[in-house]
């Protein structure tokens, strides 16, 4: 069986640093920082104060009121997404076959910030058994993708995946299969989170996970620093329209670039921690390679997991020097979560985006707050400190790995026809 080349044909996303494909990217390469102090609940009794929120979302611009109660506000971040995802694949009722379209989109906590309102209520009243008949829908992880096809009536395969940090990346390979394999035409990718609430910071504080630079936000994100004292929480949503060739050429479609190659591999060593040698990226990204038929010389950037923390970061470059050997001095490094932040579920798919654009505008995003080099990592690799670099990119890989040990990888190249 001949398998479909897949492309990509279109993109949304709602983030830290820009709520429309054009901010994000011009902040990316512009150094933006998207952290700050905590706006979303009062922070004042926490050791962490800062994360990076998304800014002036108002989901009653884009859906009915009415609906907006009925969803989380990560299920709202994947709605205007996909509106603006399909919207830039000028894809619409008229052109589009609803049973061959379909959504992969998840995230990984889910809608946690319904259950920290929905027990809180509970605990405030007399004992009664009170719950919102919209807690479970509101809740439950594939309910974004579910909310996504209801509003545009996407008939074909939907279900989400859930592998922490490493979720949407998963669901963007999942897409990239089922086209492949030709269950369907066009697929939307991607994935949300929208933890930034007491329930989810707290976690994470407890767990010592979080940078508590309070007094200096906007450097707190420090990849690779000798300094980084741990992540800064983010919280988007992005959706990337995957579809087969054939499909884009018939109906003369701007096509991004093409999906090339996909990896999963588990580090299978401990709940929250990256094997020290990481042992699980070098292999995802191996497996990555191998499906697209590329060998290491063929990437030119590479978009690292870089959660800016002191285990994490070091055990990744540790991966890619034994993966592309020589090479690695010649590649592009950075970690976008430098602005970002680490925005959990929607990780993987915001920094796939980085990746196309990279690929589209020949533009590396920095890592942007660096000020001390670690001596325990390799200083002559090009990690892209503190400002972009124009540079050909003929391929780009995007790296992301969930706590569970879960590891995915991404490769994005320009499209030849």
């Amino acid at each position: 069986m001949e398998l479909n080349r897949v492309v990509v044909t279109g993109i949304g996303v709602v983030s830290p640093v820009g709520n429309n494909l054009t901010d994000f990217w011009n902040n990316l390469i512009n150094g933006y920082s998207g952290a700050d102090h905590i706006t979303l609940y009062d922070a004042s009794k926490f050791k962490t104060r800062i994360a990076c929120e998304v800014k002036n979302f108002d989901p009653g611009q884009f859906i009915d009121r009415k609906e907006v109660r009925k969803m989380d506000r990560f299920t709202q971040f994947g709605i205007v997404a996909s509106d603006q995802a399909l919207l830039d694949a000028g894809l619409n009722e008229d052109n589009l076959n609803p049973d061959r379209i379909g959504v992969v989109f998840g995230s990984g906590i889910g809608g946690v910030q319904t259950f920290q309102q929905e027990v809180a209520d509970f605990g405030k009243g007399d004992g009664t058994p009170r719950f919102s008949p919209f807690f479970i829908p509101k809740m439950i992880l594939d309910i974004a993708a579910g909310q996504i096809s209801m509003r545009h009536n996407l008939r074909g395969p939907n279900f989400a995946v859930v592998s922490a940090c490493a979720t949407s990346s998963n669901c963007i390979m999942e897409a990239y299969n089922l086209l492949r394999l030709n269950k369907a035409d066009i697929m939307l990718a991607g994935g949300s989170e929208a933890a930034i609430i007491e329930a989810g910071m707290g976690g994470f504080v407890s767990m010592k996970a979080l940078s508590e630079r309070n007094d200096d936000p906007k450097t707190a994100s420090r990849p690779y620093d000798k300094d980084r004292d741990g992540f800064v929480m983010g919280e988007a949503g992005g959706i990337i329209v995957l579809e087969t060739l054939k499909s884009a050429q018939s109906r003369g479609a701007r096509i991004y670039c093409e999906v090339v190659g996909t990896g999963a591999t588990a580090d299978a060593y401990h709940i929250t921690a990256p094997h020290p040698e990481g042992l699980g990226a070098r292999n995802v990204m191996k497996a990555a390679l191998e499906e697209a038929g590329m060998q290491p010389e063929d990437i030119d950037y590479i978009n690292t997991h870089g959660t800016s923390t002191p285990l994490g970061d070091g055990a990744e470059v540790k991966a890619i020097l034994s993966v592309f050997g020589d090479h690695a001095y010649n590649l592009n490094i950075s970690s976008t979560k430098s602005m970002t932040g680490h925005c959990l579920g929607a990780a993987g798919v915001i920094e796939a985006i980085a990746c196309i654009q990279a690929v589209v505008h020949d533009i590396i995003p920095p890592t942007i707050n660096h000020f001390t080099d670690d001596p325990e990592i390799d200083s002559k690799l090009n990690f892209t400190f503190n400002r972009a670099q124009a540079r050909t990119v003929r391929a780009a890989l995007s790296n992301t790995f969930g706590f569970g040990g879960h590891n995915a990888c991404v490769i994005v190249k320009k499209y030849v026809a």
